[in-house]
């Protein structure tokens, strides 16, 4: 199953990079750069610093996101990765109504996607996940995406028929001259019991931000430049369990600024 969610991923990249390329199929993209600060992480070294690169877009057929973390323990080393580290993922998405053209909607539902995710990085991190996403319109809500991945684990991790539910959300609200965004994710692997291995158990990772447009505010420009803060909240961190000898249940937040190029 790995060749095969390998050669759909790559197949929807290839099309989506090299048809891309054509400025007329591409509707729109956002980059930005994030500082973290934070404390109280488990498992890796508590104190984190971590600059993040994001790239969003949308294009004819579909849209896709990209990001990478370089993640700092604060002169400590981690047992696995030395003193730094580096995690990313690479999430296309190809829309039916787009290659169909025609909408398809009913209910919330405002659009059905074949949704990808290749995860990468040093150590045990490589995994494949593919199955349908959603586009819903909820009323308040900049986008709400929903998608549902069955979850493919290489190495120690490996276990096969595992399914992860994944929202991601954006959220505005007015305050004075400017604007609060929240956005996030969650990332929830459920039902692991299939796993032969039982080395990767099923874990929640529930990761909003909360982020004030300063660059509003100061008439730098809307949407440009935020500071706030993240929440990460991590139950049996990388599939670990938790447990007294080996706490995996994270709790923490990150004091964050973010500019968008």
């Amino acid at each position: 199953m790995k060749r095969t969610c390998t050669s759909l991923m790559l197949a929807g990249s290839l099309l989506a990079g090299g048809q891309a390329m054509a400025a007329d199929l591409l509707q729109w993209q956002n980059n930005s750069l994030t500082y973290l600060y934070g404390k109280d992480f488990q498992v890796n070294p508590r104190i984190q610093q971590t600059v993040t690169f994001e790239h969003a877009d949308a294009w004819t057929y579909g849209d896709n996101f990209f990001f990478v973390d370089k993640i700092f323990y604060n002169g400590e080393k981690d047992f696995n990765a030395g003193p730094n580290t580096y995690y990313g993922e690479f999430q296309p998405r190809i829309s039916l109504g787009k290659v169909l053209d025609q909408k398809i909607e009913f209910g919330p539902i405002k659009d059905v996607l074949l949704a990808m995710t290749y995860e990468f990085g040093e150590g045990d991190t490589e995994s494949y996940l593919i199955g349908p996403g959603f586009d819903l319109a909820i009323p308040g809500f900049d986008y709400f995406q929903l998608n549902f991945y069955q979850r493919h684990t290489e190495g120690s991790r490996a276990g096969d028929n595992v399914w992860q539910i994944t929202p991601v959300w954006s959220y505005t609200i007015p305050v004075g001259d400017s604007n609060i965004l929240i956005d996030g994710f969650m990332d929830w692997v459920v039902d692991n019991d299939s796993n032969s291995k039982g080395d990767y158990h099923a874990n929640l990772h529930f990761n909003p931000q909360v982020k004030y447009d300063l660059g509003k505010a100061l008439n730098f420009g809307e949407k440009q430049l935020y500071v706030g803060v993240e929440y990460d909240y991590w139950s049996d961190k990388y599939g670990i369990k938790d447990s007294q000898v080996f706490k995996t249940d994270q709790s923490t937040t990150s004091f964050l600024v973010k500019l968008h190029f």
